[in-house]
């Protein structure tokens, strides 16, 4: 981007700051440049038609748009999309749009590749590349939002829930998060609620604490695991910071009364998914306001992985809810298109923008 500011990556009083004081504007100029980046999602300064020329020229000569080029689109028979952006740099990533009765839901990746090295996954399977910057975040929610639009999905803001639960860790790249998370949150901008915004972590506790006392959004925790062999075994994470110090780091969460955390929980045949597992399960999480998502496991070519029998899922699942656990078995979408859980990737074996199912 050379010398030029990224603007879509400014808080609205650094806008307004950057714009009086080194542009001699009015502060009321940056809500305006802001709803224009946040609310209507416009890529260009021409099209901003209530700034003077002037200002249009300036903005223009030493400001930046980021967005991120639309380099395919595949769709699922159940209606989910599957999008793949380029980055500025070449990096390939992908965003997955999941359509729901009474939601609208995009799962939001926010970083190229992933060093967290979870065996099951297809992201691991690319490394970690580099964090997304915040504009970079915010270009893809921006962009399926301006799409969806255009195909006449109704609303001002088609999207009604974000989900971060694609390539990469977010706790990782905290401060990016964190930055885009708020500019999401902006009255002034899409203005999403907390209530609608879910961050999916493998379990950093200090990142996890960190994130939950700056903002309130929903958080999941991908426990996949009863034991911390287990765990060692599928979430080379869980070596640096085992099951004790994650669910310690959980019980201090600031939650809201009848706030709720998610615990995903991947079912693998002959791994997790015993009764011993289910029982240990519902000890581990005991006296933590949460509710368990059962996932089937998403087969991937060349990982050694299968998912159990839905009668041993459902098995599985009765038995965490004799334990008086919340427990809920999610399907998965879009996995004609490896759009589901786990199995996003761009492997260097297709090229920069390729893809290996």
């Amino acid at each position: 981007m050379g010398e030029k500011f990224d603007i879509l990556a400014m808080q609205p009083s650094e806008l307004e700051h950057w714009l009086v004081s080194q542009l001699g504007q009015k502060p009321f100029r940056a809500r305006q440049v802001f709803a224009w980046l946040h609310q209507r999602g416009l890529t260009q300064f021409s099209q901003m038609s209530d700034l003077s020329k002037t200002l249009r020229e300036q903005l223009e000569a030493q400001a930046d748009i980021v967005c991120l080029g639309l380099d395919k689109v595949e769709r699922s028979t159940d209606g989910t999309i599957k999008y793949r952006f380029l980055t500025e740099d070449g990096k390939a990533i992908e965003s997955v749009y999941m359509p729901f009765e009474k939601r609208q839901t995009l799962c939001v990746s926010s970083q190229v590749g992933c060093a967290m090295g979870c065996k099951f996954c297809l992201t691991a399977q690319m490394g970690f590349v580099r964090h997304l910057r915040p504009s970079e975040i915010l270009s893809q929610i921006y962009t399926v939002n301006r799409l969806l639009k255009d195909e006449g999905v109704p609303g001002e803001r088609p999207l009604s829930n974000l989900v971060f639960m694609g390539m990469g860790e977010p706790l990782h790249n905290l401060l990016g998060v964190s930055k885009a998370l708020r500019l999401l949150l902006c009255k002034d901008g899409l203005n999403f609620s907390t209530r609608h915004v879910t961050v999916s972590t493998s379990g950093l506790p200090e990142a996890l604490l960190r994130l939950a006392q700056a903002i309130p959004i929903k958080l999941a925790i991908s426990l996949n695991a009863s034991s911390d062999e287990q765990r060692n075994q599928l979430m080379p994470v869980n070596r640096k910071w085992g099951l004790q110090k994650l669910l310690e780091a959980c019980r201090q969460l600031p939650l809201k009364p009848g706030q709720r955390l998610t615990f995903s929980y991947v079912m693998f045949r002959g791994i997790n998914d015993s009764d011993e597992d289910a029982l240990r399960l519902s000890r581990l999480i005991r006296n933590i306001p949460s509710k368990i998502n059962l996932i089937a496991y998403n087969a991937n070519d060349g990982l050694p992985f299968e998912s159990p029998s839905p009668e041993r899922i459902e098995c599985f699942r009765a038995l965490l809810e004799a334990q008086h656990c919340a427990v809920f078995v999610r399907g998965s979408r879009g996995r004609d298109i490896s759009a589901a859980c786990g199995q996003l990737a761009i492997l260097p074996s297709e090229g920069e923008g390729g893809r290996k199912a």
